[in-house]
């Protein structure tokens, strides 16, 4: 059975990840910041009940954190497969009103973090030369977006990371990819007034947002075998909103 650390899985494009996981029958380490409650739910309602999953508490923007997350994981699982780098912010404003913090905490959690977890896992993955790391990035980190100078920052430099690690780290059997969500209908697009939603929608060919379970499915091939001969891709999923 294999195992995935799955980070932000408390809700949103995480929550689904994780569930499709269970469904593939993956153990799975799931991390979150601070929604106990949630996670719990969400283990509660898997529908596969003959894999172990455990959850830890961390905020991945921290060096010693996300050590003791990968730690945990293989501590309680002796290797892991698959991480899901998923964890993410947003704290949007015009460039003249952005203040330090609200671009700080941005690229902490959703830059930082991302290389705090591959960092810590590139050395366990070497060791076993096998592995599977998934970046979830942005839309926005290919296209740019007015008001969301650090959102499209830190997810352009996932994008960056994704590469040069996927040159690194090949040669052992290590894939990383990214996956660019568009517009997924989550808590985060719920937000969004309507009318800028409307404006959204018209420039989406497909005239729709999309689904978390669409980047899932992206998700669930990128690991499996038949992506084998992928690595250091970017994979938009985003109704033909940029391309």
């Amino acid at each position: 059975m294999k195992t995935a650390i799955i980070t932000g899985a408390s809700k949103g494009i995480g929550a689904v990840i994780a569930k499709r996981l269970n469904e593939l029958n993956y153990n799975l380490v799931l991390n979150y910041r601070s929604n106990t409650a949630l996670i719990e739910e969400l283990i509660d309602n898997f529908t596969n009940k003959d894999t172990n999953n455990i959850i830890v508490k961390c905020d991945i923007s921290l060096y010693e954190d996300a050590k003791k997350l990968i730690d945990e994981a293989y501590n309680n699982f002796g290797t892991v497969d698959v991480l899901i780098n998923n964890a993410g912010i947003t704290k949007d404003n015009i460039l003249p009103l952005m203040t330090e913090e609200e671009f700080d905490e941005v690229i902490d959690i959703n830059l930082k973090g991302t290389f705090n977890c591959c960092k810590h896992i590139a050395r366990r993955m070497i060791k076993q030369k096998y592995g599977r790391i998934i970046n979830i990035s942005s839309v926005v980190g290919l296209s740019g977006n007015a008001g969301q100078v650090n959102y499209a920052a830190s997810k352009a430099g996932v994008i960056g990371m994704t590469k040069s690690m996927a040159r690194e780290l090949g040669k052992k059997n290590i894939l990383v990819n990214a996956v660019a969500p568009g517009f997924i209908k989550t808590e985060m697009t719920d937000k969004i007034p309507e009318d800028i939603k409307a404006v959204m929608l018209k420039n989406i060919p497909l005239q729709r947002l999309g689904q978390p379970e669409d980047i899932a499915d992206c998700v669930e091939f990128l690991i499996s075998d038949k992506a084998s001969y992928i690595t250091g891709q970017v994979i938009s999923v985003n109704g033909g909103f940029y391309m």
